[in-house]
């Protein structure tokens, strides 16, 4: 099992090196292998890695399609994963400026009504799967949720109303601001009004 995951894992490490600079320096202090910073802790490429690689053996996981968009740099598997780790940490640091963290029974109560909404844990993790969450990520995926909810709150909201996605939203940038959140340009740039990462564009990508 460990041989199988080390291979799997080393696989997609060459997936991510094999466009151009993507494991690099980057720009404003960024270390090689780092994919992001903040607060001056790293979100390692290794990490990045591990996550692709679970995502590729979910069932449900990403297409062939998709892979093959990946190792091209597109906008695929490995961007949402940096995209999703960046986010897990924002949004908890958010939380924590704003009130109590969210808290393991919390996590596991919220889990378990998703997977009985869903019909079991099975189906539950081939769902998240298809949005880019493999199994062993299912529990950040939650917290983050809550997170989300708890952030709305705290301004008074509902987080899925206008007003409250807006105030998350706002949130989740100031706290990016706070945490001097730096990303490496080959993974794309944090878009605070989105709270996600869009592509960068440079001319030598281009064709």
């Amino acid at each position: 099992m460990h041989r199988r995951r080390t291979a799997a894992t080393a696989a997609v490490a060459g997936v991510l090196l094999a466009v151009p600079g993507l494991a690099g320096c980057g720009n404003d202090g960024l270390t090689a292998g780092t994919a992001a910073v903040l607060d001056g802790r790293r979100i390692p490429v290794d990490a990045v890695a591990d996550r692709v690689a679970a995502l590729r053996q979910a069932p449900g996981g990403a297409s062939a399609d998709a892979w093959q968009e990946a190792s091209r740099g597109a906008d695929g598997p490995v961007r949402r994963a940096v995209a999703d780790l960046v986010l897990d940490a924002v949004v908890a640091r958010a939380v924590a400026e704003r009130g109590p963290a969210v808290g393991p029974a919390e996590v596991a109560a919220a889990r378990a009504e998703e997977e009985q909404r869903y019909g079991g844990a099975e189906r539950l993790a081939r769902a998240l799967a298809a949005r880019g969450v493999p199994g062993g990520a299912i529990d950040d995926y939650v917290r983050r949720r809550l997170g989300i909810r708890r952030l709305a709150a705290a301004a008074g909201l509902d987080a899925d109303s206008p007003a409250g996605d807006a105030a998350v939203r706002f949130a989740l940038a100031s706290t990016a601001t706070t945490l001097h959140l730096r990303v490496n340009p080959r993974y794309g740039t944090w878009d605070p009004d989105h709270a996600t990462l869009t592509p960068t564009t440079h001319p030598w990508l281009a064709g």
